[in-house]
């Protein structure tokens, strides 16, 4: 399955359905979880439903469910109630890490999704809180999950969200400002950071549907790796090429903060030639999973062509 024979078949209007598809699905478990009723602190309450509800391409929760379904995993209802409590769980936890991430102390961001970041709109010390209970919630919710594979879904997340993941991403991401870093440790970087919940997005949706010891699930270790890096450096070309309006948050922070990026690395076109590569290995990943796998190639396309 190659990229480059086929990233023109698919139009992007199959993405954008996909992700209206499963943006819906997971945006109603998310208002329902969030519900403001029994709250003990308002403040605290409005500032978590104001950082997830926010809007957002929920593209997470879309990658899990289109894993979950191309191996079966959305046949009964049992499956799909699962899915639906794992999405919205890795969304809370992807919630929670961006609103830690524009904290004053991280990257200072003023804008987030076209809309003032959580410690502007409220106060720092709420943010701070209000993210702490999306993280506390977040494996309450998997907790709750009735499904044989519960404790590995657990696991899965925990380690994607700690200090094999996304946190020592962001660690790493703190400790290279300022400093001209190789493209293989940038790439390092970004698999913690960005991958790490990416690529357990899209493992825990195979979860819900096999056995850990199913070989398809290393398929789409693949290609989820390849996509979480293709997604991180269409997200740094876009903050050279992109304008704020579009982007919904500050365009060109990362040159501002003297942050290393595939562009300043590699160049615009080279950057863009190695994303091109990652769409080719995603594909090819799939290939053994066939027609049900479509989806994620669609998404796979996505990852380089979209604008924001």
């Amino acid at each position: 399955m190659s990229g480059a024979s086929t990233t023109q078949a698919m139009p992007s209007a199959q993405a954008s359905e996909l992700i209206r598809g499963g943006q819906a699905r997971s945006e109603a478990v998310l208002e329902a979880l969030l519900s403001p009723a029994g709250a003990v602190s308002d403040r605290l309450e409005e500032a978590m439903r104001y950082s997830v509800l926010g809007g957002g391409k929920r593209l997470r929760p879309v990658l899990l469910y289109a894993a979950g379904r191309a191996l079966g995993g959305d046949e009964d209802e049992a499956g799909r109630a699962a899915l639906d409590a794992t999405a919205a769980a890795l969304e809370l936890v992807h919630a929670y890490s961006l609103v830690h991430d524009d904290l004053p102390a991280m990257d200072d961001d003023d804008l987030r999704r076209g809309q003032p970041t959580v410690h502007r709109a409220f106060d720092e010390a709420t943010a701070i809180l209000a993210g702490d209970a999306l993280l506390s919630l977040a494996f309450e919710v998997i907790a709750d999950t009735a499904h044989a594979r519960t404790p590995a879904l657990i696991r899965t997340l925990a380690e994607a969200s700690g200090r094999r993941g996304m946190v020592a991403g962001q660690a790493l991401d703190l400790e290279a400002v300022g400093q001209f870093r190789e493209v293989e440790a940038l790439s390092r970087m970004h698999a913690y950071k960005t991958g790490a919940l990416i690529r357990s997005a899209v493992r825990l949706g195979g979860l819900v549907a096999v056995e850990e010891s199913d070989s398809r699930l290393e398929a789409l270790e693949r290609y989820a790796s390849a996509i979480g890096l293709a997604f991180q450096i269409q997200d740094d070309i876009l903050d050279v090429t992109g304008d704020t309006a579009t982007l919904g948050k500050t365009a060109g922070a990362d040159a501002a903060r003297d942050k290393p990026t595939y562009p300043s690395l590699l160049g615009l076109e080279g950057a863009r030639t190695r994303a091109g590569q990652l769409l080719d290995e995603a594909l090819d990943a799939l290939a053994p999973l066939g027609e049900a796998a479509e989806p994620l190639a669609v998404l796979a396309r996505y990852m380089i062509e979209r604008d924001h």
